[in-house]
């Protein structure tokens, strides 16, 4: 996958637009809608609506409403890979998994007016051929991040902290439902005390099982 998926700036691509076109906050309102109602349910006229600009401007700016779905994706699944990175690097797994949960939890339940939720949930579930390219994408960087706490784990495994003999990919996949459970569960407005218990909870029923 091109590093330019997750790389694109909000900032990029202003020319045309009105000098009171605010590129960020255009994304933002967008991936709003996209988050409470879906790709499908959003309309182009709730789009240019929420946005403060005609439709015309919209495609102007955008291509089209599959590009600012994609643009919208993009910008903000990027904060999620950035948590992977920062959790694996922890020196004990227990911090590496509480570290990944609760940061994303954190993240899923920040103020409305400055983040629109996971958007990835509402990506990988938008299936129409309009999204093809930034489902692929987002396909893409789960499968990185869960690697990347899969390889962790099989570094704890082998330095003992982890029992021999476990499983590092049902150990991984055990998390990463977690991640999705939560993510999900934010969307439906469950708040952000009762999904850390939550995390908590999975956290100690996995190393009752797998913990020295």
């Amino acid at each position: 996958m091109d590093q330019s998926f997750y790389n694109v700036s909000v900032e990029a691509n202003n020319r045309g637009r009105p000098p009171e076109f605010d590129r960020a906050r255009a994304v933002l309102e967008a991936a709003r809608l996209f988050w409470r109602l879906g790709y499908s349910g959003t309309s182009t006229r709730d789009l240019s609506s929420a946005i403060g600009i005609s439709t015309s401007s919209l495609y102007s700016a955008f291509g089209s409403k599959a590009g600012l779905f994609g643009e919208s994706v993009r910008v903000y699944a990027r904060r999620y890979t950035e948590l992977y990175e920062k959790a694996v690097a922890a020196q004990s797994i227990r911090t590496v998994v509480d570290e990944l949960l609760r940061s994303s939890v954190i993240e899923f339940t920040q103020p409305p007016d400055s983040h629109p939720g996971c958007l990835i949930t509402s990506a990988v579930m938008s299936e129409v051929p309009a999204t093809r390219k930034t489902r692929g994408g987002i396909t893409t960087m789960l499968t990185k991040n869960e690697r990347l706490l899969r390889d962790r784990v099989t570094t704890a495994i082998d330095e003992g902290e982890i029992l021999g003999g476990t499983d590092a990919d049902a150990v991984a996949g055990f998390v990463q439902a977690n991640w999705h459970g939560l993510a999900a569960q934010a969307k439906h407005g469950v708040r952000r005390n009762e999904l850390l218990r939550v995390a908590g909870f999975a956290q100690r029923a996995m190393w009752s099982t797998y913990s020295r």
